[in-house]
């Protein structure tokens, strides 16, 4: 009979994904995982397998942790309301990084995805998701007249990713109010534009 495992997954989930996260890849060792998880070399292959495992692991986690949180928080709210409270959560992480870690989706898809086929599939699923978002939040603000229908909903949807991805590497670079801010108002300008709105 297998042996129960004799630690907390979630914590040592949690542990991997801040030193991958603030490390990258390949920066990050196995010796940097052992001393970051409390695991022994032999548990951390037994539980995890290889570094790239245990890496896609934890991606999966920052994932579910992070971004598909986000999303079912502010799917709780009106179309228009939606898009800005994620937004808006999207510049507090920015700001509050102190060590410009960045997301750790964008790390995985500039670091990784462009030579690890797996990867790039993982990475692009999970943008599919947020697009998805985006479009389930833009085509029914624009039923309910709370988002400009100027122009389709597939268009804004995935100019709203482009931005997210925008402001997320530019947090690694300049992470600075005006500049996220600034690129945030212009993409949800563009959901307002001929909408009236009440006082």
């Amino acid at each position: 009979m297998a042996r129960p495992r004799e630690f907390d997954e979630e914590a040592v989930l949690d542990a991997a994904v801040r030193c991958f996260w603030s490390r990258g890849f390949e920066a990050t060792s196995v010796r940097d995982l052992i001393e970051t998880t409390g695991l022994t070399g032999a548990s951390l292959y037994n539980a995890f397998g290889d570094k790239r495992a245990f890496y896609r692991r934890a991606l999966g986690h920052y994932v579910e942790d992070s971004i598909e949180g986000r999303i079912r928080r502010c799917e709780a709210l009106a179309p228009r309301a939606a898009v800005a409270a994620f937004f808006a959560e999207i510049v507090t992480r920015s700001l509050g990084d102190g060590e410009r870690k960045g997301c750790m989706l964008v790390n995985a898809a500039l670091e990784l995805a462009p030579h690890d086929d797996e990867l790039r599939e993982a990475v692009a699923e999970v943008l599919g998701q947020l697009e998805a978002f985006f479009l389930r939040c833009v085509t029914a603000g624009q039923a309910d007249g709370t988002i400009s229908a100027t122009l389709p909903s597939h268009t804004l949807a995935s100019h709203l990713l482009g931005v997210l991805l925008g402001v997320r590497v530019l947090a690694r670079v300049r992470p600075e109010a005006a500049v996220i801010e600034g690129a945030i108002t212009g993409a949800l300008a563009l959901l307002d534009m001929g909408v009236e709105r009440t006082a």
